[in-house]
């Protein structure tokens, strides 16, 4: 038996968005555990956001924080269980790298647990100065205990 490729359209339009389908996946995410649905529709809207759509579903999210001039930063791509394997993930990477504003951009980075062939075929690659990066990191922001 064959998987048949839905039609996927990716989009930055945001009133097509289904944030009850983003907010449930982030929420149960590893590395979202628990964030609270305002949290998503600010982070929504200060970001540039691309929705994969199969029809009228909500099959796929990807969120850039971007200067637009320098810098940016991939978060929060994922793909729903049912879509896996279709070339979603690719056509959300392909948009994200293709956008006008997102264009001559000295750095983009992104982290990922599992994620790692997808994304070199974009380019990423680990970091080429690691011993630079540095963060503040608080392990369990929305209190889910994790």
């Amino acid at each position: 038996m064959e998987a048949t490729v839905p039609d996927i359209e990716v989009t930055t339009d945001t009133s097509r968005f289904d944030i009850e389908t983003i907010h449930t996946f982030l929420a149960k995410s590893y590395w979202a555990s628990a964030i609270p649905r305002e949290v998503v529709e600010r982070a929504i809207a200060h970001s540039l956001c691309f929705g994969a759509l199969d029809g009228n579903r909500q099959v796929g999210f990807a969120r850039v924080v971007s200067d637009r001039a320098t810098f940016a930063y991939v978060c929060d791509v994922f793909v729903l269980e049912s879509h896996r394997g279709l070339r979603v993930g690719k056509s959300l990477m392909a948009a994200i790298m293709a956008h006008p504003d997102l264009q001559g951009l000295r750095r983009i980075m992104l982290f990922t647990r599992d994620a790692h062939g997808l994304y070199a075929q974009y380019g990423f690659g680990a970091a080429q100065y690691p011993e630079r990066l540095m963060e503040v990191l608080d392990p369990d922001p929305y209190g889910a205990g994790g």
